[in-house]
């Protein structure tokens, strides 16, 4: 007994030593949790929040990889199955940028690599899309600068550089296509940094980390000589050195840049949360680019989730986000404190530099392809346009059936009418014009600089064609067994040009333009040569009558296409239009006589794509276009008609 207390009071002491440590380590550690609860008290309420984002555009000339790198990086990511058929150029998801093989929208979506998430906005590379470039720039921190490694900075990469710099944002230069043959990785480094210097950036701009690779082989790296075996070099050097998103202490601040539909939640607003803290059901103040300013209230939150949205409850500031619910809001807007509202600067955009004329279809075939036909219809569409195309305008005309739509070039414009074409409206465009200002007294207009990539045994007949139009040439560097010229020339001389160049050079030319400035009127500009040929009778072409007429002149249409009276069914072999009846038939008789009747032979017709056609027409015709159809037509389509109306279009 006695042995069993002297154990229990040993064990007792031992206990005690013991606990009498834990107390003291347990002391220790609420200190320091102490300490921690004070320090997190003295943080901003979102520091971890918006530590853990970086927004990153993704900037290039056309056709240097953007979307593919995006598509790379989702892979990466992890965003799809091992198993998934996601196909190539993901966000390329419209059906005519999957036909023309560009980007004409910028697309946002989201990535998470090592817990930190990156927005990503994939641009335009096009200069007629540049509106789109200089909108989503406002979400971004920083920029992935994309360049080929054979080609070097191209005219759009200076258009997108210049914005990105203007903007203060943080440059990443990424060297693609790196396994192309004969690519010149060091000189195209070298010239991004002299670009960068001409463009004015500052030293902290300057000193920008450079990453080597080829996003179709899906590897990037420090030094282009050593490949690795993923993309994981940019993402860290995106994490590296774009930064946070710096945000100040207010009241809530959003700028909308973007605009979205659904037909469950109507419009959505697209932006970055500057300042403060959005939740849903929160009452909001939206000012509008004028100044006015317009109670509403947020249905709904959305961020960016891999290639979808994901519904949230509140948004933190230096995040990208989508808001269902607004009433009346237009690009520019700012969404702020519902008692205290403080505007953002609103987005400015470049002016428009070329116009068409839009009209109802009042040919003979019109209503019988598409649904929207009225002058009513196409006006509502062009005002839907307005909303979510900043670089468009539109005016009325003297006649309620005639709208001048200005954009920055064919292209841009192009666009707009193939997407209205196969929403099923029937419409009628005029020529391209440029639009001519008067500064300081002084007629000007829009000067473009001009950059063509040909073989050089036929760079001679480019030189001619460009200077006929008023270009200037600036420079001609050999790369290769190819030629690259560059050329100051008036926007009045590349309508058309594209064309002729793509003939001579039996379709090897590469053309890239971008606009410039304003400079005093160049003088007049040949038009197009060779006259129309101009259908006599309404019906159906027949075989024997374009037969006999091929040496007049090359034919647009297929035999047994219907056409109608006034209708340009070919290309004149000489100056001036001739009026042709190719609907007659052969006249059939009893009589036989040796070759009569022999096999008909016909070249194969030129079919126009869209902005070959915008290109080709003269003043006083018409580009008819329908869901099924596109035919060139004379505005006045009486011959009668068109003698007297002939001055107008001299």
């Amino acid at each position: 007994m006695k042995n069993l207390y002297n154990n229990l009071k040993s064990c007792t002491f031992a206990l005690s030593y013991k606990l009498s440590f834990f107390i003291n380590d347990l002391q220790k550690i609420c200190n320091e949790i102490q300490h921690i609860i004070i320090f997190f008290v003295f943080l901003p309420p979102n520091f971890f929040y918006m530590t853990a984002i970086r927004n990153i555009a993704i900037i290039a000339h056309v056709d240097h990889g953007k979307t593919t790198l995006v598509d790379k990086i989702l892979h990466h990511c992890a965003l799809f199955r091992d198993n998934q058929e996601t196909g190539e150029l993901i966000l390329d998801n419209n059906d005519l940028e999957r036909e023309r093989g560009i980007t004409i929208l910028s697309k946002n979506v989201s990535v998470v690599y090592k817990d930190i998430k990156i927005n990503l906005i994939d641009t335009p590379g096009h200069a007629d899309f540049g509106g789109e470039v200089e909108r989503v720039l406002n979400m971004a921190d920083g920029v992935l600068l994309l360049v080929d490694a054979f080609e070097g900075p191209m005219p759009q990469t200076r258009f997108v550089l210049q914005k990105a710099i203007e903007m203060k944002l943080k440059p990443i230069v990424v060297i693609n296509k790196v396994d192309k043959e004969n690519c010149t990785p060091e000189e195209v480094h070298e010239a991004v940094f002299d670009l960068m210097f001409e463009l004015g950036a500052e030293e902290w701009q300057l000193d920008f980390p450079t990453v080597y690779g080829s996003a179709k082989q899906n590897w990037m790296s420090d030094d282009w000589k050593h490949p690795t075996e993923s993309i994981a070099p940019l993402l860290d050097m995106v994490i590296e050195h774009i930064p946070a998103p710096k945000v100040t202490e207010g009241s809530v601040q959003m700028l909308i840049t973007s605009l979205d539909y659904s037909t469950f939640t109507g419009r959505i607003a697209i932006g970055r949360l500057h300042r403060g803290v959005l939740k849903a059901g929160m009452n909001i103040s939206l000012v509008k680019r004028d100044g006015s300013i317009v109670k509403s209230k947020i249905r709904e939150l959305h961020t960016f989730d891999g290639l979808g949205r994901k519904k949230v409850e509140e948004v933190q500031a230096g995040d990208i986000c989508a808001i269902a619910g607004l009433e009346s809001f237009d690009i520019g807007d700012t969404i702020a404190d519902y008692e205290n509202p403080e505007a953002l600067p609103t987005i400015a955009i470049d002016e428009p530099t070329m116009s068409m004329l839009f009209t109802i279809n009042d040919s003979p075939f019109f209503g019988k392809d598409g649904k929207f036909v009225t002058s009513r219809h196409i006006k509502e569409r062009l005002e839907r346009e307005l909303e979510k195309n900043l670089a468009l305008r539109v005016e009325p005309t003297d006649s309620a059936d005639k709208f001048i739509v200005y954009g920055r070039g064919v292209l841009h414009l192009s666009v707009l009418i193939e997407t209205m074409r196969r929403e099923g409206y029937e419409l009628q465009i005029g020529q391209p014009q440029v639009i001519i200002k008067e500064i300081d007294g002084v007629k000007c207009e829009p000067v473009e600089e001009l950059t063509i990539d040909l073989p050089e045994n036929v760079s001679g007949k480019a030189v001619d064609f460009v200077t006929l139009r008023k270009g200037e040439m600036l420079s001609m560097e050999p790369k290769g067994e190819r030629m690259v010229i560059k050329f100051l020339i008036p926007s009045r001389g590349i309508i058309g040009l594209r064309n002729q160049l793509l003939t001579a050079t039996a379709g090897e030319a590469i053309i890239h333009h971008r606009f410039l400035e304003f400079q005093p009127f160049k003088g007049e500009i040949a038009g197009r040569i060779n006259g129309s040929l101009i259908s006599m009778e309404q019906g159906t072409a027949i075989p024997y009558s374009l037969d006999k007429l091929q040496d007049r002149g090359r034919f647009f249409i297929f035999p047994g296409e219907d056409i109608y009276t006034g209708q340009v069914i070919g290309e004149n072999s000489r100056s001036g239009d001739m009026v042709v009846n190719v609907t007659k038939t052969k006249k059939l008789t009893n009589v036989r006589a040796a070759g009569s009747d022999e096999k008909v032979k016909l070249a194969p017709p030129i079919k126009f794509s869209l902005e070959e056609a915008l290109e080709y027409i003269q003043k006083d015709e018409y580009v008819e276009v329908t869901p099924k159809n596109m035919r060139i037509r004379k505005i006045y389509l009486d011959e009668n008609e068109r003698k007297r109306h002939e001055k107008e279009f001299k």
